[in-house]
């Protein structure tokens, strides 16, 4: 766009040198004037065009509200201003000034020095005709009556005499008779309407204009000797310097009325050349002041856009800097800045990751614990939790989060105890940390958790953080530890001295029965069978402690669970009251299955106890696959298990039964375990309970 505006701009200057040139009628182009000026009024229309266009292209884009499009206007407003005033003032100057020019050129003074310069002329040259007159009428009375042989002879002579250019003698027809002129060649003869309205002795005298100059001509007509009519021609050149001047008079005379008659058409031609050259003028400046106002503008624009992208976050723009005035000094400012703002969003950006980065750290960490943390703010609101806090104490945190802690109580009835001790510990300002064991009812029963708290300091924000585990399992793995080692000693410590009482009870009755009466022997025989009976079922119960407290020597084999239970199932095809629905494929596990049937006939044996009482018992066995383990469900519809049975089932000699050592759910967990597997307890919706076992299959 640029160069093209400098072409035109150029060829526009150069249409202009070649109107002015044009204009001028002594000029080589004078007969080219129209073509130039249709050439400059293309030329403007084309401006016309371009300026049009830039104008609506201005006009839409301040509509648009587009940033520096009012600068724009505003510079062209001024530059337009700037350039039509001045020009206007020219333009009216330049036109008063030529109407009154030309009419200067048509003064009276003028017209009447012109004709009496003419006149002057036209009387030196008629006195000089008079004077070859003169000369005719002596040469005419020398050859009149002379023979015609003489005639060249004499004419020649008398030419010479007299200085005359050509001397002619012509019949009445027009025919040559005789001449002199020196030998340049023939004579032209007189025209026949000047021969006819001749008369005898009388001159005709005329001033003709030909290809050899200014001559003056005399013709006289007499009679000869033949009383023949013939005309007597005699030509003499004008004076070169009257001539002339004579000439160049006619020519200014002539001149000077074709001024006068295309006086207004003068008017108008040089009006139109000095219109369509201010009219290129002033195009050319207007479509200069967009041309600049765009350039000046333009810079602006591109720092506003670059502005706008830095407030939206976008810091990488650069403009190339192609000036060195202030524009250009702003331009490289504002480079600058935006460089330094990227470095700055990117150093934030690297800080911003690494705290992301350490954040999701600290959140992965968290999320892996097993234990539960919360990290609350000043006011005792939520600030953080991870998924075990909310798994440990079975609440959803952003049910409780807007809340503050002490009005947990309110939507949760079971987070008492923990929000009590929270607080407790908070009121004293000294201590900095602490810990503590509580119990937490959930709906799986009452959990042991180990709590430990601690403030956050003020610089962080101030607050506290409250760290808890669920530590029921690592509590029953203790106390079956401990039971455990009380088995080992009661089996070590009752085991050995049962048997001197059972052979001792043996012996009496052995020594005393043949010695005694009747009724002593009975009671003795009584007394004894009580004493062996009640040592075997001791032996019975160390036999259990003993058995609890082995662990148990488990051999893996890989084996289908659906087998297992269809193999225990068949010791109980004649109780209805039990039902099996199992998996349709094998569930392949590593297991004892020595081990697997006991876990299976402890289960079912508790189900059958249970469901003694009931009218219609029911025991429901199945197995079935669970993503990667396989799940057996044993299932009865009995009273189900007491609130404070539920939570302590698996502890050793905890039973709800009069009879019973309650070892059997104790080893069922300790096999299941060996066997990385779990065993849940719980009652069933309607009736009875539910025993889960979870095994992992083969395969994981």
């Amino acid at each position: 766009m640029r160069f093209a505006v400098t072409a035109l701009a150029a060829f526009g200057a150069i249409m202009l040198y070649l109107l002015a040139v044009a204009t001028g009628n002594a000029s080589k182009l004078a007969e080219y004037y129209w073509w130039v000026f249709g050439f400059n009024s293309a030329l403007l229309l084309a401006l016309l065009a371009i300026v049009g266009r830039q104008l609506l292209r201005l006009r839409q884009r301040v509509k648009n509200r587009v940033f520096g499009a009012k600068l724009t206007q505003r510079l062209v407003v001024m530059f337009a201003l700037v350039s039509l005033v001045p020009g206007l003032l020219v333009f009216t100057i330049s036109a008063q000034f030529l109407t009154r020019s030309i009419e200067s050129w048509f003064d009276v003074r003028v017209e009447s020095a012109l004709e009496r310069g003419l006149d002057l002329g036209r009387s030196s040259l008629n006195y000089v005709l008079d004077d070859v007159g003169r000369k005719s009428r002596v040469i005419l009375d020398d050859i009149d009556g002379a023979p015609d042989g003489l005639l060249p002879s004499r004419l020649e002579r008398l030419r010479e005499q007299f200085g005359l250019k050509e001397v002619a003698l012509f019949n009445r027809n027009g025919e040559l008779q005789a001449f002199a002129n020196g030998g340049s060649g023939l004579p032209q003869p007189p025209a026949r309407n000047a021969v006819r309205a001749l008369k005898p002795r009388i001159a005709d005298k005329s001033i003709e204009n030909d290809a050899s100059g200014l001559n003056l001509r005399v013709l006289l007509a007499y009679r000869g000797l033949d009383d023949q009519m013939r005309v007597l021609q005699v030509l003499q050149s004008a004076p070169p310097g009257i001539a002339r001047d004579a000439e160049q008079i006619e020519n200014a005379r002539s001149e000077y009325h074709q001024l006068l008659l295309s006086r207004d058409g003068l008017k108008t031609f040089y009006m139109l050349t000095l219109a369509l050259a201010c009219l290129l003028a002033l195009t050319s400046a207007l479509a200069f002041a967009l041309f600049m106002s765009e350039r000046l503008s333009a810079p602006l624009s591109e720092l506003a856009a670059g502005t706008r992208a830095v407030a939206q976050g976008d810091f990488s723009r650069r403009h190339p800097v192609f000036r060195r005035d202030e524009l250009g000094m702003l331009t490289t400012l504002f480079n600058r800045m935006t460089q330094q703002l990227e470095e700055a969003r990117l150093t934030a950006v690297q800080n911003q990751q690494a705290l992301e980065s350490g954040k999701l750290y600290l959140e992965s960490i968290l999320a892996t614990l097993s234990a539960g943390v919360m990290a609350l703010d000043g006011e005792w609101l939520v600030r953080a939790a991870n998924t075990s806090a909310g798994r440990i104490l079975g609440v959803d945190f952003s049910e409780i989060a807007p809340l503050p802690a002490w009005q947990w109580s309110t939507l949760v009835p079971a987070m008492t105890p923990l929000v009590e001790v929270m607080l407790q510990h908070a009121e004293d300002p000294k201590q900095e940390d602490w810990n503590t064991q509580l119990e937490y009812v959930t709906a799986q029963g009452e959990r042991t958790l180990l709590v430990r708290g601690a403030r956050l300091p003020e610089q962080s924000g101030g607050g506290y953080v409250v760290v808890f585990d669920d530590i029921t399992d690592l509590a029953r793995a203790q106390r079956d530890a401990a039971w455990g080692e009380v088995a080992k000693r009661l089996a070590h410590e009752i085991r050995n001295p049962l048997t001197p009482i059972q052979l001792s009870a043996e012996r009496l009755a052995m020594k005393l029965s043949g010695k005694l009466e009747a009724p002593d022997a009975e009671m003795l025989k009584r007394a004894t069978d009580t004493i062996v009976k009640q040592v075997a079922a001791l032996k019975g119960m160390v036999d259990a402690f003993r058995d609890y407290a082995r662990a148990p020597r488990i051999k893996l084999t890989e084996l289908d669970l659906n087998q297992v239970i269809r193999e225990v199932m068949t010791l109980y095809e004649s109780s209805p009251a039990v039902k099996m629905e199992l998996e349709d494929r094998p569930l392949m596990i590593m297991g004892d299955p020595a081990l697997l049937r006991q876990v299976l006939h402890n289960l079912i044996q508790n189900a059958q106890d249970a469901v003694l009482d009931v009218v219609n018992p029911m025991i429901h066995i199945s197995s079935r696959q669970e993503g990667r383990n396989a799940t057996v469900c044993v299932q009865d519809n009995g009273p189900g298990f007491a609130t404070d049975i539920l939570t302590r089932a698996f502890e050793p000699y905890v039973t709800s039964k009069s009879k019973g050592t309650g070892l059997g759910l104790a080893v069922v967990k300790k096999i299941v375990e060996e066997h990385r597997g779990q065993v849940t307890l719980e009652n069933a919706e309607q009736q009875g309970a539910r025993i889960l076992l979870t095994l992992p299959l083969l395969e994981a």
